[in-house]
């Protein structure tokens, strides 16, 4: 489905690009395989491998094409929702 007006590629893109959701990639992946700050360190992920977990998870190859497909921008607005929850706990020391 086309959906003219729709920003949703910049937002992921900016998304990607910044350094707290890369941290947040860390974090993420260190609670779900079960490995400590030494084991992956923060600083491992990068724009690049936040671009490819925002592909992969959105289901395209592009993120443009989240504009064009309203289920991966609903995946994108889940991602942002949980990153969002991630800053908040991370607001409050937990």
């Amino acid at each position: 489905m086309k959906r003219h007006g729709s920003s949703q590629a910049q937002r992921a893109a900016m998304l990607g690009a910044n350094p707290r959701f890369q941290l947040y990639l860390d974090a993420r992946k260190r609670h779900r395989h079960g490995l400590t700050l030494e084991q992956l360190p923060d600083g491992t992920h990068n724009a690049e491998d936040a671009a490819d977990f925002i592909r992969q998870a959105c289901g395209v190859e592009s993120r443009a094409d989240i504009d064009r497909d309203i289920h991966a921008e609903s995946i994108l607005r889940r991602i942002v929702a949980d990153y969002s929850a991630w800053e908040r706990r991370q607001a409050r020391g937990q």
